[in-house]
């Protein structure tokens, strides 16, 4: 016989836990350094719920990605689409999902929940067969990027996929890249890692139009993996929560500086991420001035780098 709550209790119980929820379409990662791994933990730490939507798997390690394996888009579209009947999505989080026909999936979805932002990620493909890369890349360019709120990504990875003709001497600026976004219906691109003097970079908000806000931190001496997916997912989660776009992307970039600087290397290869800083236990010297993270809304005393 199954138990049922109090009626005092079952009326409390909606108002439990985080209200937004993020679809997170994204690759399984066994290294937990980025893929689905990296979107769970930095949508929960940021305060919202992640609704998971798995798109294939990475064969790799903490150092490189061997292969990939991926669903297809019936799996995808039946995994979506059962949920959403369920649970409201606030916002739609699109990692690496592997091939154009899933591209063509979530696109379509999107385009059926018109209402929902769409926070799209494109990371360093690289690893990939460059046949691979390219139809990849112009399935996302002719298909979800119509469907696109905000797309992330770094500033050599956005510049090659969309400005490949760039002649000029000097690098294309985040506008340049944000107005190519725009000529496939992007109104805002989020470009990351630009190169600054003295070991700094530069991440840009863009429109076509203008510069909406920067954000320039102190480059770390490290190798990082599942950095781009941890910010997107971060600011994914904040936009579903109400937060100002422009504030949105300040507290991600703050928010991704933490994990960089907590960063820890579980294997031989790179360093990823500590997602989690904030629950780390203070050393005994510092338990008289210990602050709990939620009490502190996470602005705990800062640790030591840990890579």
């Amino acid at each position: 016989m199954s138990a049922s709550l109090p009626p005092e209790l079952d009326e409390t119980m909606d108002d439990d836990g985080p209200s937004a929820c993020v679809m997170a379409f994204n690759a399984n990662d066994p290294s937990g350094s980025a893929g689905t791994s990296a979107d769970l933990t930095a949508i929960a730490s940021v305060g919202a719920h992640a609704l998971p939507v798995v798109t294939g798997a990475y064969a790799r390690d903490t150092t490189e990605i061997v292969d990939h394996f991926p669903f297809d888009d019936e799996a995808v579209t039946e995994q979506a689409r059962i949920i959403l009947e369920d649970v409201p999505a606030q916002v739609f989080k699109v990692g690496f999902v592997g091939t154009p026909e899933n591209l063509s999936a979530i696109a379509e979805l999107a385009s059926d929940y018109a209402d929902i932002p769409l926070v799209a990620y494109m990371p360093d493909l690289s690893w990939w067969e460059e046949d691979k890369i390219d139809l990849y890349q112009d399935a996302c360019t002719e298909l979800l990027l119509p469907q696109t709120t905000l797309l992330v990504g770094n500033h050599s990875t956005l510049s090659r996929w969309l400005l490949p003709d760039w002649s000029a001497d000097k690098s294309p600026s985040a506008r340049d890249i944000a107005k190519a976004a725009n000529a496939f219906g992007v109104p805002y691109t989020l470009v990351t890692g630009i190169p600054l003097p003295d070991q700094f970079i530069d991440n840009v908000l863009a429109s076509p139009t203008s510069v909406l806000c920067s954000e320039k931190f102190e480059r770390f001496e490290a190798i990082f993996t599942g950095a781009g997916d941890t910010l997107s997912a971060a600011l994914a989660a904040l936009i579903a929560s109400g937060t100002e776009l422009n504030e949105a992307v300040t507290e991600a970039l703050s928010y991704l500086d933490r994990c960089l600087e907590n960063g820890f290397r579980p294997g031989m290869g790179h360093v990823i991420p500590d997602r989690l800083f904030w629950a780390q236990p203070e050393s005994d010297d510092d338990d008289e001035s210990t602050i709990s993270a939620l009490e502190a809304d996470f602005e705990v005393p800062p640790n030591s780098t840990r890579h």
